[in-house]
């Protein structure tokens, strides 16, 4: 591990440097750890796509350090997403626009619109302003497993095919940004994450609808995502618990709160149910439960609304066959 080093202000320069110069660094931001490189370099853009394993269909998320770099990027910001710019950034907030040709077409894979957002870690805006350019990353992580959420999990998972890992501890919120879409006059929402959508509504003072096209206009749209190599099961009820457990021969309960006089191996991921607890803890344990080789990962659902909606979210792409 002797690329994974302290974010000191010293070795967020260099990693910048890197990043001009083509190379790729893994970096926190508020939602996990990304896998950047200089947005607008593709043979750098491809070093992310090589060392994931990301299949070329999947675009990237572009992140600035300023609002004045976004006029860079797209042709054109609807006033809605203006406002949400102004609202919600920098924070756990993507918003997909029309592109300007200056975004090379890998980044976007090939569609005619680009990935955006401001991320709220002091370690990110400082790596994009001193690189000088806008960062695409996606999470620092071999593409469909979990999310890292630690600089240790980026260099157990992707070792020395990174150039440098930034150590700046444990992201606060634990899952990827939500992604919203303008199009055709309406909201969509591509993307539940960090950001609940019951906030974007109440600021845009209309509905978000669910996105029913077709292909990938985002990053986490496929079915399958998330996913660490043990079985996931979210449980109906408790027999659905007691059944893999008469089953298989370890079983990991993960629960959102503590709940007592339950048999076995058990995680609560709050000791609320807070559910920012929960998104917080969430990839970690399933990263966990991995490395301690469960047979399979048994976990109770938690309510779809707030952050709930994007926990579910990230459950049952990880227990998707």
């Amino acid at each position: 591990m002797r690329n994974l080093l302290p974010a000191t202000e010293e070795n967020i320069r260099r990693a910048a440097a890197i990043v001009k110069g083509g190379g790729v660094v893994a970096f926190p931001t508020e939602t996990v750890y990304g896998l950047g490189a200089d947005a607008l370099n593709p043979k750098a853009v491809a070093r992310i796509f090589e060392i994931k394993g990301r299949p070329r269909f999947d675009p990237l998320i572009v992140h600035v350090a300023d609002l004045e770099d976004v006029g860079r990027l797209v042709k054109d910001v609807p006033e809605g997403a203006r406002t949400l710019m102004e609202r919600f950034w920098p924070g756990p907030l993507t918003l997909v626009l029309p592109k300007r040709e200056i975004v090379p077409p890998i980044t976007t894979a090939g569609l005619p619109t680009v990935a955006i957002r401001m991320p709220a870690h002091p370690v990110a805006l400082k790596l994009i302003r001193y690189a000088g350019t806008p960062v695409a990353a996606p999470s620092a992580n071999p593409f469909g497993y979990v999310s890292p959420t630690t600089a240790r999990q980026v260099a157990e998972t992707l070792g020395d095919r990174v150039d440098m890992i930034l150590d700046a501890g444990k992201t606060p919120i634990g899952v990827e940004s939500t992604i919203i879409m303008f199009s055709g006059g309406e909201v969509y929402l591509l993307r539940p994450g960090g950001l609940p959508v019951e906030e974007i509504e109440r600021v845009l003072g209309r509905k978000v609808k669910p996105y029913r096209g077709k292909g990938v206009p985002a990053p986490g749209t496929l079915k399958k995502h998330y996913s660490p190599r043990t079985r996931v099961v979210i449980l109906r009820d408790w027999g659905d618990y007691y059944r893999l457990r008469a089953r298989y021969g370890r079983v990991l309960l993960v629960l959102p709160r503590p709940v007592h006089g339950i048999e076995g191996d058990v995680r609560s991921l709050s000791g609320t149910g807070d559910p920012k607890e929960v998104a917080a803890n969430l990839f970690s344990t399933l990263y966990e439960a991995d490395r301690l080789g469960y047979d399979v990962i048994a976990v109770m659902p938690v309510p779809e609304e707030g952050l709930g909606r994007a926990i579910m979210n990230r459950l049952r792409k990880a227990a998707a066959e």
